[in-house]
């Protein structure tokens, strides 16, 4: 797949989440769960494959994929604004984000 044809479609899937964002926009951003976009999570393990396995694809035992600017506070769901985090950490900070932005 060409470079400009993922990119296009990593935009597409960012605004079909925006957009669905949007319509549920009138309930508490944790009452519902916020889109995840399969493409952008897969560009992101491709540029930055597993801490534990040091894969590009599959299963990361011991780590999540964690969006560093939460979704529910306004955070892109682009590889940008993703990174590895240890499955302690990233429970930590989940705890934390329930609180609010």
């Amino acid at each position: 797949m060409t470079q400009w044809l993922l990119a296009a479609l990593l935009a597409a899937s960012v605004c079909v989440a925006g957009l669905a964002g949007a319509a549920s926009s009138h309930h508490s951003s944790h009452s519902t769960k916020q889109h995840r976009s399969a493409i952008a999570k897969d560009a992101f393990k491709r540029a930055h494959p597993c801490p534990s396995t040091g894969k590009s694809h599959g299963a990361c035992p011991g780590y999540t994929i964690d969006h560093i600017r939460p979704l529910a506070c306004g955070g892109a769901d682009a590889p940008s604004n993703m990174q590895w985090q240890t499955n302690a950490a990233a429970k930590a900070k989940d705890a934390w984000e329930r609180k609010g932005c």
